[in-house]
């Protein structure tokens, strides 16, 4: 299994990608080097890779804000490499959304270790998602993955776009209210223009019938809007 599973590493510094490549091959991995962080960035949306392997200082796109992106709409493992050790600069990544933080100089054997656990994550929660999915009506939601396809056509949702599609077809027939939904999908210490939650709602019905303008028997009747009150999904 590890013979197809592709891992990208991120790195502008040669000798350490070089490294990293080799030790990885030896193991068996497949590998693809990039030194720039804006086309590592592009090549992560383009192609498919099992792990990223992410150093934070790199030209044109730091680790940090390629992370943040990726977030948006891939669930990909990822490590991060970096030659600092500040807690701040740790807790920042992780919240950003990396799985991982290995400090510069790391233990090759250690950070192997890492991989492996992380790709056997990665792989059970894709078996996960086979089963863990919502159906309403052509749209169907696997909330493990970040994926939305109606009438088997992929939906792009940013992250944030897809956590209030979710919780809205969590609580089918269920009418919430903005304020449920800020609190929800926004957190309880959101400040901010309450009107968010309606213009999201709008990004979603836009998204979600874009796909069909031409197709006039198309039903992009999925969120509801009741006044006064709030929104619901129905069948």
């Amino acid at each position: 299994m590890e013979e197809q599973t592709k891992i990208f590493i991120v790195e502008d510094d040669k000798l350490i990608a070089r490294f990293l490549q080799i030790t990885l091959e030896k193991a068996g991995f497949k590998t693809a080097i990039e030194y720039n962080g804006r086309r590592a960035y592009e090549r992560i949306m383009q192609e498919k890779f099992n792990l990223v392997l992410l150093d934070i200082r790199l030209p044109e796109m730091d680790g940090k804000e390629i992370c943040r992106r990726v977030r948006e709409v891939s669930d990909i493992p990822i490590i991060m490499l970096t030659a600092q050790d500040e807690i701040s600069d740790k807790v920042e990544g992780l919240d950003l959304g990396a799985n991982d933080y290995v400090t510069k100089p790391f233990d090759s054997e250690e950070l192997m270790a890492r991989i492996r656990s992380h790709l056997r994550q990665y792989r059970e929660k894709i078996r996960t998602d086979e089963v863990t999915r919502y159906v309403v009506k052509d749209m169907i939601i696997y909330p493990e993955r970040y994926e939305v396809t109606v009438k088997g056509k992929n939906i792009e949702l940013t992250h944030k776009e897809f956590e209030l599609l979710l919780y809205l077809v969590q609580n089918k027939r269920q009418v919430l209210s903005r304020d449920q939904i800020l609190q929800r999908v926004w957190g309880y210490d959101y400040i901010g223009n309450t009107n968010v939650v309606d213009v999201y709602i709008s990004y979603l019905r836009t998204k979600i019938s874009e796909p069909f303008k031409d197709d006039e028997n198309f039903d992009d009747d999925y969120i509801h809007t009741v006044r006064g009150v709030g929104y619901v999904i129905r069948d």
